[in-house]
């Protein structure tokens, strides 16, 4: 079974949808044979560098929304967050420009680590403050699950995988696809948002069935 994941790594309701399927796999039984897959989605690919700041606030201005209203919303957030064991610290996250950080997945990928930097690039910028714009932090994270940080800088400085980053984001145009997280499963099945687990445990069976 095929499970691609349209994502961009800061974005909060991507790294709970991937949280939550991944508890969703726990006990489905077919989960030796799941083959997933990440595509790139920049929500902001104009975005430059913001110092950490009011993240409600940030909120407020982009949706136009009153102050409280936006509170409230991120904090739900942040709680269903944390009943799947995710600590969301709008505090201390720097918002910077993603393309780097796809592209620095995509090489993980050919390296046969994809999930494990794609899980700790969620955790840098989500619970640690990580700024995923900046080169540095980004081959500092790379290191620490093994990568080999002197190529990774090359072909990050040499922009080798910027078109798969940029294929990624034109697919999803091309399919109708606007808003993330986005699974598609098995090329039959779609998954919109953060869902819950059950519904991902639905979505999965249905697509086993078909």
């Amino acid at each position: 079974m095929k499970i691609e994941i349209w994502s961009d790594f800061v974005c909060p309701y991507c790294y709970l949808g991937e949280k939550k399927l991944e508890k969703a796999l726990e006990t489905f039984d077919d989960r030796e044979n799941i083959e997933i897959i990440f595509r790139s989605f920049q929500l902001n690919p104009d975005e430059v560098k913001q110092e950490q700041g009011n993240y409600y606030d940030f909120i407020s201005k982009k949706y136009g929304i009153p102050y409280e209203v936006a509170k409230t919303r991120m904090d739900s957030i942040k709680n269903e967050a944390a009943k799947v064991g995710l600590n969301y610290r709008y505090d201390i996250m720097i918002r910077n420009n993603t393309s780097l950080a796809h592209q620095a997945a995509k090489f993980a990928k050919d390296e046969g680590k994809e999930k494990i930097l794609v899980d700790r690039l969620f955790k840098g910028y989500f619970e640690e403050g990580a700024d995923l714009g900046n080169l540095e932090t980004l081959l500092s994270l790379a290191g620490e699950i093994g990568l080999n940080t002197d190529k990774l800088e090359k072909v990050l400085k040499d922009k080798l995988y910027l078109s798969e980053v940029n294929r990624d984001q034109n697919e999803a145009s091309s399919v109708g696809i606007s808003g993330v997280p986005f699974f598609i499963i098995n090329d039959k099945v779609a998954v919109s948002g953060a869902q819950s687990i059950e519904h991902f445990k639905g979505a999965l069976n249905k697509a086993l069935e078909m």
